[in-house]
């Protein structure tokens, strides 16, 4: 066996971290033979534990789906179902302090716009304005240009120019940061803005980066000068809360120009180093009022747990640049795993409601609740030209086989499907009837609507509205579509399979 000291320090925190988890496995194990000479009394004791705990889930806000994946295991396993329900957190919060970020949104993102400003886009468009404005409390704004980009190829050269442009501060909010050429281009512009005198500041997820930064890389971003927050960083302790991750993907300058997309920032999303082929992204640049919601989102997820918190008068943009009369409404919007928190969700059954002609969606997992798959079945039933475009080529096979059990039904109703055949789809889109759109990181499944923190934007009558459409319809000659012949598998075990992933699918 090789020292410890010979692997990678990557290596070495996997090692640990399964170690870590053996243990705590191991420990269970332990405790499970101790109480065996008590086996009568210890099982009923868990019964009654898990019972309970079924009860206690089926009384919960969470969505159908998610209780029926917990409360199935723990009964037909009750020595150990409530139990590890009860180790693993499943009862608490997210470790996210929502009411303050609440109050900082209702302090600083003060709405411009009030119901006469959303006429003239119609009433079903101004009512889901008004729904984010209201419940979400995420303002809709004017004199705001938007670009959009089909391509993270597209997409980089901008963001590079626009990072060199910056003379106050710099704001980065990624689910992952993978060293490679992309990040070395982005950390050289970095230094040279904090020797400038601009302020940078970078938040990472502790999971979606595990693999891909060492575990004190933001002592190393320090260094430098950057200041650095990774979300949670990951701990070896089993808990659901793992689950809770920063999914969002924006960045800010000056409070003047913002990004908002679907990709991270790794060599793959650039396409400058292939993984399941080629990998297809997207991103939207704001320009105007539209960027202080972007500030505030990122410093409310910033001063989370910190005594010392962020001066948002400092953050206000010295001045907007001139605009050519930019049409439409933009409006920036973020979501969390509270339960009480269901604006990805919400936002998506609305413009799947609303849709009349068209709705187009890009997703790379397609992982529906019974509420999602009513709706799109609806809408295609009333004669709305329904479409889903996904991945032919996976990220993760088990992931897939569960999108892969969805389109049958959503096929039977008339929606169609295609596989995007070049590579991997990461884009995360909606658009419908040339009106509005959406653009963000929230991907059509549980985790991104119910476990993570999420974020993005919903266009309103802007021209990118079009280009969304028209990467959609651009991009369907390089797919294949799903017929219902092909969307069951004739083997019994393979559909067994997906039926059992699909029932698990919300724990994913």
């Amino acid at each position: 066996m090789k020292p410890l000291s010979a692997f990678t320090p990557h290596h070495q925190r996997t090692f640990w971290v399964v170690l870590s988890i053996l243990l705590q496995i191991g420990l269970m194990v332990t405790v499970l033979h101790f109480f065996n000479q008590y086996f009568v009394f210890f099982y009923w004791l868990c019964v009654v534990v898990s019972v309970l705990v079924a009860l206690f889930i089926s009384t919960r806000r969470n969505k159908l789906a998610y209780k029926v994946a917990w409360i199935i295991p723990i009964l037909l396993v009750p020595v150990v179902g409530g139990l590890m329900y009860i180790f693993l957190g499943g009862g608490r919060k997210p470790q996210f302090r929502r009411e303050d970020a609440l109050k900082v949104y209702r302090r600083q993102l003060s709405p411009t716009l009030d119901n006469l400003d959303f006429l003239p886009y119609g009433p079903d468009a101004a009512q889901l304005a008004w729904y984010l404005q209201n419940s979400a409390l995420c303002p809709a704004y004017g004199n705001t240009d938007t670009r959009y980009f089909p391509t993270g190829e597209a997409f980089f050269p901008v963001f590079l120019e626009e990072l060199k442009q910056a003379r106050r501060y710099i704001l980065l909010e990624y689910f992952i940061i993978a060293e490679g050429s992309m990040w070395d281009e982005i950390l050289a512009v970095l230094r040279d803005k904090v020797r400038e005198g601009v302020e940078v500041r970078v938040i990472y997820d502790g999971i979606g980066s595990a693999n891909t930064l060492d575990a004190d890389y933001d002592e190393t971003l320090e260094a430098k000068g950057i200041h650095c927050r990774p979300f949670h960083p990951f701990l070896p302790i089993l808990s659901i809360h793992q689950n809770n991750r920063d999914h969002r993907k924006l960045c800010v300058i000056d409070g003047v120009t913002g990004f908002v997309s679907g990709l991270n920032i790794a060599d793959e999303y650039i396409a400058r180093k292939e993984r399941f082929g080629y990998w297809k992204d997207n991103a939207l640049r704001l320009r105007g009022e539209a960027v202080w919601s972007l500030v505030v989102f990122f410093l409310a997820m910033w001063d989370d747990g910190q005594k010392e918190k962020s001066d948002y008068a400092w953050f206000r943009p010295q001045a907007l640049p001139p605009l050519e009369a930019p049409r439409g409404l933009v409006v920036p919007y973020v979501d969390t795993p509270f339960s009480e928190d269901t604006v990805c969700a919400d936002l998506h059954l609305l413009m799947i409601a609303k849709a009349k002609n068209y709705l187009y969606l890009t997703t790379p997992y397609l992982i529906l609740d019974e509420t999602l798959t009513a709706a799109l079945r609806t809408a295609a039933r009333s004669g709305v030209d329904v479409r889903i475009m996904t991945p032919h080529i996976p990220d993760k096979k088990a992931v897939f086989a569960v999108t892969q059990s969805n389109y049958a039904s959503l096929l039977e109703a008339g929606v169609r499907i295609y596989e995007f055949t070049p590579g991997f789809l990461h884009s995360k889109t909606v658009v419908a009837d040339d009106l509005y759109a959406s653009v963000g990181s929230c991907n059509l499944d549980y985790r991104s609507f119910y476990l993570q923190f999420e974020n993005g934007v919903w266009l309103c009558g802007t021209e990118s509205v079009e280009s969304v459409r028209d990467d959609f319809l651009d991009t369907i000659p390089l797919c294949q579509e799903i017929f219902p012949e092909d969307a069951t598998p004739r083997n019994l075990w393979a559909r067994l399979k997906r039926s059992l992933l699909r029932l698990f699918s919300p724990l994913f």
